[in-house]
């Protein structure tokens, strides 16, 4: 099932100058704004995060509907960050994430990046196997990295 349904996904990477990317961008903000809690959400400064030098937005479409995205920024020659992946919840565990994560890593490999790091909050299980799966490390435990008392686990895979 989850080829089949990444096989009907489309990745695609956000083009600026590209005459949709507007409405591109503003359907990721909605989907971010449902995903995320208000205190987690891009939403107010995704704008300003795609201005950033050096830093990428992908998403997957499925006809005309956003299913999830992801925000990388690489931050030295050396070190690239994955600072958002979301996938919209009816679509979860069809190989989207995966699909959306391979990606962003392959974009930074691509820049001659060595090292991909990430944030997740330890109790989101599925997104840390997610992680795991694709070969990612947990090297340290980030307290009070979401709010007090909600920590993350700092990961990273070596390219």
């Amino acid at each position: 099932m989850a080829a089949a349904a990444t096989a009907a996904a489309t990745i695609l990477e956000l083009e600026p100058s590209h005459e949709r990317a507007s409405r591109i961008v503003e359907d990721i903000v909605r989907l971010e704004k449902r995903i995320f809690p208000k205190h987690e959400s891009l939403a107010r400064s995704f704008h300003d995060e795609l201005k950033r030098r050096n830093s990428g937005l992908i998403y997957s479409t499925s006809g005309d509907e956003i299913i999830g995205y992801a925000m990388y920024t690489c931050n030295t020659s050396l070190c690239a960050t994955i600072t958002k992946l979301a996938v919209k919840e009816s679509c979860r565990r069809q190989g989207h994430g995966e699909a959306l994560l391979a990606a962003a890593v392959e974009r930074c490999r691509s820049r001659r990046v060595q090292r991909v790091s990430l944030h997740v909050d330890p109790e989101r299980t599925a997104a840390v196997a997610l992680y795991r799966k694709a070969g990612f490390q947990i090297d340290a435990t980030v307290q009070d990295y979401y709010a007090p008392q909600r920590h993350a686990y700092r990961m990273y895979i070596d390219l």
